[in-house]
């Protein structure tokens, strides 16, 4: 990636730049994307992370404040008219419930044995699986059985605030409104189980719910199938005793309900053997409040399934329509999430065998690249040592001109200086002739754009090596002799050097730094040898002349003009190779608004440049290699990875809230080792200091997330035809070339 792209606009286009300006709505909509995305995350997480756990949050606790009529009452607790009434079952009456469903394939088989047997059952559903599976509610509804609140995502909720009660009825009820239409006025708690059980602090949201409307059912015999203790103690256990009714509760989720299939049928036929019939709890109620009244002088016959009507199902209600559209746009968003989530993981994996698969590469053929151009015996072939031409394009760069000149004043191989002034207003070009460097000239030219500029010093230009460089940054004294070096080889047309940042002393500046080493130069390093190299940067580059004007200077087309013209030299066959030891200093951006401005720049013109040499993927020849081994990687490593590589940070903090915390921070700390370990090494490849990566943990936390956010909204202008204005960025010319053997910053 370029250390340095243009930053200022020509006369002639200063109209059309500005049609170029970025629209506020790209924006927005990269913003929205990611808070849809965030969103998503965080429904899919609040869906699964209760449903399934052991919720409780309390122990044994009193039940003074409890009324004994309630404690020793039936287990149809309801509030009518303001008192609580504990309705039994009647005798010889089962109500067969069943808990934390709907399951996909569980509650379908439950029905089917219900179903065969004629008889009805009363489900209490969890939220949440209402929502991820409604076609299962609507099957339970229209087959005749009834159904419960158990909680959106079965939590205890004796602990729980008012608001978080309600907050878990409702969405309960928002999700059968969607999935059946309907309401219910039925609710089973979470981990409850007999009267006896209620205490001081359930026995309040028992009223609070009874205020509401909702009959709170409890069991008299439980068949404790989740135990799975074999299908005999199933039936045992859920026998009621000496001839009463009860409540039966059996499970159809929550994990292996085989048992409770097979012990089903045997046990509906083994209680309508003993006289039992199988009702709801509505069925039950009425049935209880007729004998309480006189009105039911014998005992009922059998309520079949078919017969129960209006009265199996007297617990539910009509949804209105505008609780039915809420209820379905819950379903439509837990839909979405319940894709998102997976995808996003299929796709996480993806990106971490290339994010993985890239350190590889880089770490191999780095140390490849170190080995190889580190020989003692490694040569380019005959010592360079002719004159060459450095091209200096300024525009309003009076705080750094002075510096970078008397850079190059100090340098050991012969130049002479071009400073092409792009119609500085600030007297740029007046400084650049004051200070009477020998060997300089200084070339003024309309605003015309940095491309017009670099096109204006080649052909300025005397020799037939031009080195190219910003205006903000300086070389060290031997930079443009070890720049130039590879040309001792015919078949090079151009030289990437290493850009280093000088501006390292604040945090941005680190940041910025541990990417140039570990990014940009560790990855010249693996392009050089695959001879792919996508870029040489606008701070410091070498050229041949000829090769320059033979794929026509440098073009106006894109953001990216060094992008650009580096494909093109590769598509007319020329070799590009990576310079490490020509440093150049460059002052980096010192603010987060100037940071982003540059780098949606340069991801911006990179996809520009990409997009314009697409044909190279079928060419034949250097052409067709670029474009089948080079455009790949430049394409998977720039712009698809570092689009999705945050999506590590973002599952890592997701797992961590929903799924396993300690877990969840190993696996990010591997992670963030292999990074630090890759950082560490282009570090010693470069010998830099390695106290800056202690800003590594920070970087990937931080400004990687920028990064992406400055990538999507790349995307985004790219997908929707957007363009972008040339800008200035704000510079200090605190920058200076170390003396040898001192570092900057």
């Amino acid at each position: 990636m370029a250390a340095s792209r243009r930053r200022h606009a020509t006369p002639g286009t200063i109209d059309r730049v500005r049609r170029q300006a970025v629209p506020e709505p790209r924006v927005i909509m990269a913003l929205l994307l990611l808070l849809g995305l965030a969103c998503a995350m965080l429904l899919d997480g609040y869906l699964r992370a209760e449903v399934g756990d052991d919720q409780r949050v309390r122990s044994d606790a009193s039940s003074d404040t409890v009324p004994d009529s309630v404690l020793d009452g039936g287990p149809l607790l309801s509030f009518a008219g303001g008192s609580a009434r504990a309705q039994s079952v009647p005798d010889r009456t089962i109500v067969l419930t069943f808990d934390d469903g709907p399951d996909p394939e569980w509650t379908d088989k439950v029905l089917d044995v219900l179903d065969d047997n004629d008889v009805p059952g009363t489900f209490f559903l969890v939220g949440s699986m209402i929502s991820r599976y409604p076609d299962v509610v609507r099957r339970v509804v229209d087959d005749g059985s009834e159904v419960g609140v158990h909680t959106f995502t079965h939590v205890d909720l004796s602990y729980q605030s008012e608001a978080r009660v309600k907050r878990e009825i409702a969405q309960t009820q928002l999700a059968l409104a969607g999935a059946a239409g309907i309401t219910t006025t039925l609710f089973r708690a979470p981990y409850s189980s007999t009267n006896a059980a209620i205490d001081d602090y359930s026995w309040p949201v028992y009223q609070r719910l009874g205020a509401m409307g909702y009959t709170s059912v409890f069991i008299d015999t439980d068949s404790e199938d989740w135990q799975r203790p074999g299908v005999s103690k199933i039936i045992k256990w859920a026998t009621p005793k000496d001839g009463k009714g009860a409540s039966v509760l059996f499970h159809d989720s929550g994990g292996d309900r085989s048992e409770t299939l097979a012990a089903l049928p045997e046990y509906i036929k083994k209680m309508k053997a003993k006289g039992y019939t199988f009702t709801t709890v509505s069925g039950a109620q009425q049935q209880s409040a007729e004998a309480s009244q006189g009105q039911q002088d014998q005992q009922p016959g059998p309520v079949a399934q078919g017969a129960l009507g209006n009265a199996a199902q007297a617990a539910h209600r009509t949804a209105d329509t505008a609780t039915r559209w809420e209820g379905r746009a819950l379903l439509a968003a837990v839909t979405v999430a319940e894709w998102t989530v997976p995808g996003l993981a299929a796709v996480l994996a993806v990106v971490g065998f290339a994010v993985l698969g890239r350190f590889g590469m880089m770490l191999l053929l780095a140390r490849r690249h170190y080995r190889q151009r580190n020989r003692r015996r490694f040569s380019w072939g005959p010592e360079v040592t002719g004159p060459v031409s450095v091209i200096v394009p300024a525009y309003n760069e009076k705080e750094c001109i002075a510096g970078t000149i008397n850079s190059l004043a100090a340098s050991t191989h012969p130049i002479e200086i071009l400073v092409v002034d792009d119609g500085s207003t600030d007297g740029t070009a007046e400084i650049a002739e004051s200070l009477g460097v020998p060997n300089v000239r200084v070339v003024r030219q309309e605003n015309a754009g940095k491309s017009a500029a670099l096109n204006n010093g080649v052909q300025q230009a005397r020799y037939d090596i031009v080195v190219m460089m910003d205006g903000d940054t300086v070389f060290e004294a031997d930079t443009v002799h070890r720049l130039v070096q590879p040309f001792a080889d015919p078949a090079i047309g151009a030289v990437a050097g290493n850009a280093k940042v000088g501006n390292r002393s604040t945090m941005i500046g680190a940041w910025q730094h541990i990417e140039y080493v570990m990014g940009f130069n560790l990855d010249r390093r693996m392009y050089d040898l695959l001879r792919c190299m996508p870029t040489i940067p606008g701070a410091i580059g070498a050229f041949r002349r000829a090769a320059v004007l033979e794929v026509g200077g440098m073009s106006e087309d894109t953001l990216a003009e060094d992008t650009d013209i580096t494909i093109a030299l590769h598509r007319a066959g020329w070799r590009v190779v990576y310079a490490e030891h020509a440093r150049a200093w460059t002052e980096a951006p010192a603010s987060l608004g100037q940071l982003w401005r540059q780098r949606y720049r340069w991801s911006y013109g990179t996809m520009q440049a990409l997009w314009k040499h697409r044909g190279s993927v079928t060419d034949r020849g250097p052409s067709g290699r670029f474009g089948r081994v080079g455009m790949p990687l430049v394409v998977l490593f720039q712009i698809v990875t570092p689009v999705f590589a945050p999506l590590i940070d973002v599952f890592t903090v997701y797992a961590m809230v929903f799924v396993d915390f300690r877990a969840s921070l190993l696996a990010w700390l591997a992670v963030l080792g292999v990074q630090l370990f890759c950082a560490a090494y282009a570090f010693r490849l470069d010998r830099e200091k390695y106290r800056y990566l202690l800003m590594l943990p920070l970087q990937q936390l931080a400004y990687r997330q920028l990064m992406y956010l400055v990538l999507i909204h790349s995307c985004v202008t790219a997908a929707t035809g957007g363009r972008l204005r040339w800008q200035k960025l704000k510079r200090t010319g605190e920058v200076g070339a170390p003396q040898p053997g001192a570092e900057a910053g």
